[in-house]
């Protein structure tokens, strides 16, 4: 269908997975690791790829990418990298393999520790072009990560944090909707969810890039079109096209920056007491950080400018039109729903102080904001 470059080389149409080899030669490389997990394997996703991307059955393989990456899940993977005599990476599945496979593209030519390397602790510029080349092929439409400059990894010390770099942007995105079809339900309502909060948050950012505003508005109009018809009927094939873009535009707006939603929902995902998945909790905070957003200076003409794209009335509650979205979907309304409890919240609020996302946010917020929004979404 489509050849894309625009941050990177994007392969975008059914049966993209086929040019896997090309790709890899025209980056010079062989010998790839595979960095998926177990249930992508159990799909027979990875045998598709291996077969229909010509990969030998011994190609190298990493399957122990947890729900959320891990610094020691990288390290692991890196370690087979370098006893398999990899070059490459091959990043197969939904975020967390994505973003795992860009920090073991990052620790396979970077001395560690990984923590030097985080934005927050000043990692930018320690970041450079001395990496393997990553072929991030997603297999949910959500995260963007195959686009997106960073990876989000939780340290052995349990904070979550983001590398971020424009050096850990993948090579190349080979983006199949064909991979997607078997994504249940629940799955292919939160990832997008995900997708939704990406190309409205980076839209809210008061960064100056009216070409990544253009893309997050084309990409929510997208999402809002065809998100509950995917979700609905997960063997259509259009939806499911119609929603890796959107997916892929939410990641491509990412150089503005994100906002509250994320900066909340990485520490909550970091939580080792409870395991929550990322979209879904994007999708409860969401409404709440929105009220907060409203009252920021030149909102009231971007929320018009995202109700328009999302085809609502001008008149139309933004918060509560995205909370009824969510319902219908089937995802949970409140962080109580999935386990949360007040007594985390502390916690939870010192990591979106400091979160990299909360700089971006679309009105400046400050510890009492995020703890208010906490509690309303509870």
């Amino acid at each position: 269908m489509a050849l894309i470059q625009y941050l990177t080389r994007i392969q975008f149409e059914p049966g993209a997975i086929g040019l896997l080899p090309d790709e890899l030669r025209l980056l010079g490389v062989s010998r790839p690791l595979i960095v998926t997990d177990r249930g992508i394997v159990a799909a027979g996703l990875l045998a598709d790829v291996l077969a229909k991307g010509g990969l030998a059955d011994d190609t190298a393989v990493f399957d122990e990418t947890p729900e959320n990456p891990t610094e020691s899940a990288a390290l692991a993977a890196v370690e087979r990298f370098h006893a398999a005599g990899c070059d490459s990476i091959v990043a197969l599945g939904g975020g967390s393999a994505l973003d795992l496979g860009k920090a073991v593209a990052l620790l396979a030519t970077h001395p560690g520790p990984l923590e030097q390397y985080a934005v927050i602790l000043g990692g930018l510029d320690r970041i450079s072009a001395d990496k393997p080349p990553v072929i991030a092929i997603p297999t949910t439409a959500g995260t963007g990560s195959e686009v997106g400059r960073a990876a989000l990894l939780t340290l052995d010390d349990g904070r979550k944090l983001g590398f971020i770099s424009p050096h850990m942007i993948p090579n190349v995105a080979l983006c199949d909707p064909e991979l997607t079809l078997g994504l249940p339900a629940y799955l292919t309502a939160a990832t997008g969810m995900d997708a939704v909060t990406h190309c409205i948050e980076t839209f809210l950012s008061p960064r100056y890039n009216p070409v990544a505003d253009a893309i997050a508005l084309d990409g929510l109009g997208r999402a809002m079109r065809w998100l509950e018809v995917a979700t609905r009927d997960g063997g259509n094939k259009e939806a499911r096209q119609e929603m890796m873009m959107a997916a892929l535009q939410g990641g491509l707006t990412f150089q503005k920056g994100l906002g509250a939603v994320h900066s909340l929902s990485h520490p909550l995902g970091g939580l080792k007491a409870l395991k929550l998945h990322h979209g879904t909790l994007n999708a409860v905070l969401l409404p709440a950080v929105l009220r907060f957003n409203a009252q920021g200076e030149g909102a009231a003409d971007k929320f018009s400018r995202l109700k328009q794209a999302m085809g609502l009335e001008e008149k139309a509650d933004l918060p509560q039109a995205l909370a009824d979205l969510s319902h219908r979907l089937g995802l949970p309304a409140r962080l109580g729903e999935m386990g949360v409890t007040a007594d985390c919240f502390a916690e939870v609020v010192q990591g979106a102080v400091n979160d990299h996302s909360t700089a971006s946010n679309g009105r400046p917020i400050a510890a009492d904001d995020f703890t208010r929004i906490l509690h309303e979404s509870l």
